[in-house]
């Protein structure tokens, strides 16, 4: 069974609280990282069964910070999720090329976000 424990990487405060407390109410284990460097180190500490990312960040952008845990043995096979603004067809292909799993555009509903996660890891 996949570990219920999640890494939501964005560097907006308020996307990171509301993923915290959205699925920390459906009982996920939610760690928070301020931006790709951020959620690498806390990656490579800890093994999470899940990745959200943000696309647009400072020191590391979601793309590379994709590229960078899909390069580790630990998270080749790790489901990441994309959540941001961009929606543009070029930016999901690169995501997908980079190896995201899926992609939800922000403003995001808590439902949405869920039914995401819970079919993803349960």
């Amino acid at each position: 069974m996949p570990s219920k424990k999640i890494l939501a990487v964005d560097d907006s405060i308020s996307i990171r609280k509301s993923i915290s407390f959205i699925l920390g109410q459906e009982g996920y284990d939610v760690t928070e990282a301020e931006d790709g460097a951020d959620g690498l180190k806390k990656a490579t500490s800890d093994k999470y069964g899940l990745i959200i990312t943000d696309i647009n960040m400072p020191n590391m952008d979601g793309i590379t910070f994709i590229k960078e845990l899909r390069s580790t043995a630990e998270y080749k096979f790790t489901p990441i999720i994309v959540l941001t603004t961009e929606n543009q067809d070029s930016k999901m292909q690169e995501g997908r090329a980079a190896g995201a799993t899926g992609w939800i555009v922000k403003p995001f509903s808590s439902e949405k976000l869920l039914a995401v996660v819970k079919k993803i890891i349960g």
